[in-house]
């Protein structure tokens, strides 16, 4: 295992901890200011994701949006390649997919302007340290190849670290998202 691949494994071991101790603290409502976020982009083909484990929940803010427009969830279709999107609403039939995250039964798929980016750890920067596959940076940066699109870290407050070992490859977060509130990067 090279250094940083070490570093990297040390970074996500924290942030799982860490957002291992938040999930545990969580006392509802932790989407409210993900939902006041989304209410400005209204009818914005978006895409957010089942959570799985510790992540937090986006599913209330998926479900406001949705009434909207197109609001999909990340389907992994194999390794190394992009993530697609499907089409989700709250009471459309799903199936298991990859890594234990349900995915909808029916593939109609399309291509969103926001993605909500689940993560181990983020920093005021904008950087984002995931799982370590490199979906969502395949993905985000084919997507931003095409148009702009706006992707917005979310996590708990707790799960913000400095010093991420990132790579050139990471993409950026344009925006976190956590329970207290919305962490435009410095960067920007």
């Amino acid at each position: 295992m090279s250094e940083l691949a070490q570093v990297k494994a040390a970074a996500r071991k924290a942030g799982f901890a860490r957002r291992k101790v938040a999930f545990g603290e969580q006392s509802g409502g932790a989407a409210g200011h993900l939902s006041a976020l989304l209410a400005g982009y209204r009818g914005v083909p978006m895409s957010g994701y089942m959570p799985i484990r510790t992540e937090i929940d986006p599913l209330p803010a998926m479900a406001e949006a949705a009434a909207y427009g197109h609001v999909g969830v990340p389907v992994i279709v194999e390794a190394g390649h992009p993530l697609l999107f499907a089409r989700w609403e709250p009471d459309v039939e799903m199936k298991d997919g990859p890594f234990g995250a349900r995915i909808p039964v029916l593939d109609e798929f399309f291509e969103p302007e926001i993605v909500i980016v689940p993560l181990v750890a983020f920093d005021s920067d904008g950087g984002r340290l995931g799982y370590g596959g490199g979906f969502y940076d395949r993905t985000l940066e084919i997507l931003r190849a095409k148009r702009a699109t706006l992707a917005i870290g979310f996590a708990f407050s707790r799960q913000e670290a400095a010093g991420l070992p990132l790579e050139p490859t990471d993409q950026p977060l344009d925006m976190i998202v956590t329970e207290t509130g919305i962490i435009t990067p410095k960067r920007m």
